[in-house]
């Protein structure tokens, strides 16, 4: 399934040195549209709410609220940068944070060892997902849903139905509960895991190989890419990353259940989807993805400030999806026309 063509459609230096000054801004607009528009909603929001929106509180409260999501989305985006979608993010997250903390309240495993196996089991159930894709040959979307729904079940039957609940170290909590220069410790979570990202697939050869499978897997197996080993390893680290989340799920909450987790499904679609809208529209990116999720924040907490019910973030990521989803369209629309 090719879910996300990967060739950008931002302006090369040599197109933009035949443009007038008002022809650059015309053609850059495109790309860092979603940008002005998170600067503006923020600027915006501070004039209207001077006293609660900007302020260090509300930085982090975002911050603090949106990092599982901000992980989400990019461990969503790995897999879609090779053409390929994990529904898993938003299942996994669900018996990921339950066992962090149940291998601690019921079998005593040292936190550390406890994420350690966490993530680990993240990663196995990645790899699964890869194998299920690139060899059984199952589409991406079947394949994660129905390993998706397995793990919910799974976290439905380990708990029972009831919430994990006991005693847990200081050090565990303090995996999310940190603050570092004033902010929250997973805003430096987030910003470390961007760069690596950044850095792999935008400067490595895996980076090039994963976009090249995604615009045309068969052309890339043709030119001697091994297809298989990089999507299975794209769905490998998604699932890490998952487990990630749920372990800082697992430390904000303190509480493990099965009834929370399934909510992060949809946001952090909507943030790897908005990625493929701007920075590099036409391809899914890291600070694209970024700015989707921050985009996201803003909104919400906005809205929010202003009195808004408890159904305005449900139905701002809904909206906010679709309108993703028709804009990656017309640019994949557009650089098909353009071939």
């Amino acid at each position: 399934m090719q879910s996300i063509e990967s060739n950008a459609l931002e302006p090369t230096k040599a197109e933009l040195k035949k443009l007038g000054f008002i022809g650059k801004l015309i053609r850059l607009l495109p790309v860092y549209g979603l940008v002005i528009l998170t600067v503006f909603l923020i600027g915006l929001f501070s004039v209207l709410l001077p006293d609660t929106f900007p302020t260090m509180l509300n930085l982090r409260a975002i911050l603090s609220d949106k990092s599982i999501i901000a992980v989400l989305s990019l461990a969503a985006m790995v897999p879609m940068a090779a053409g390929r979608i994990d529904l898993t993010v938003g299942y996994g997250i669900v018996i990921w944070h339950i066992l962090a903390i149940s291998l601690q309240t019921m079998f005593g495993v040292p936190w550390p060892i406890a994420i350690i196996i966490v993530l680990l089991l993240g990663a196995f159930t990645g790899y699964l997902n890869g194998l299920l894709v690139e060899v059984a040959k199952i589409d991406s979307f079947i394949a994660t849903l129905g390993t998706g729904t397995i793990l919910y079940a799974l976290a439905l039957w380990h708990t029972g139905g009831r919430q994990m609940v006991g005693l847990l170290p200081d050090g565990f909590y303090a995996v999310n509960g940190t603050f570092v220069f004033g902010l929250p410790i997973t805003a430096y979570y987030i910003l470390f895991i961007a760069l690596a990202l950044w850095l792999v697939l935008e400067y490595t050869p895996v980076g090039r190989f994963l976009y090249a499978i995604g615009a045309n897997s068969r052309a890339a197996e043709l030119n001697g890419i091994p297809t298989r080993k990089f999507v299975v390893g794209a769905f490998v680290t998604s699932g890490t990353m998952t487990a990630l989340a749920g372990v800082l799920l697992a430390s904000k909450l303190r509480i493990g259940q099965a009834s929370v987790g399934l909510e992060f499904l949809l946001p952090a679609l909507v943030g790897a989807f908005l990625g493929s809208t701007t920075i590099k529209p036409g391809r899914v990116n890291v600070w694209g993805t970024i700015v989707g999720v921050a985009i996201l924040a803003v909104g919400i907490s906005g809205i929010q400030q202003f009195g808004g019910s408890f159904w305005v973030e449900p139905m701002f990521n809904g909206v906010t999806l679709l309108v993703a989803i028709g804009i990656a369209g017309y640019a994949q629309r557009r650089k098909g026309a353009a071939k």
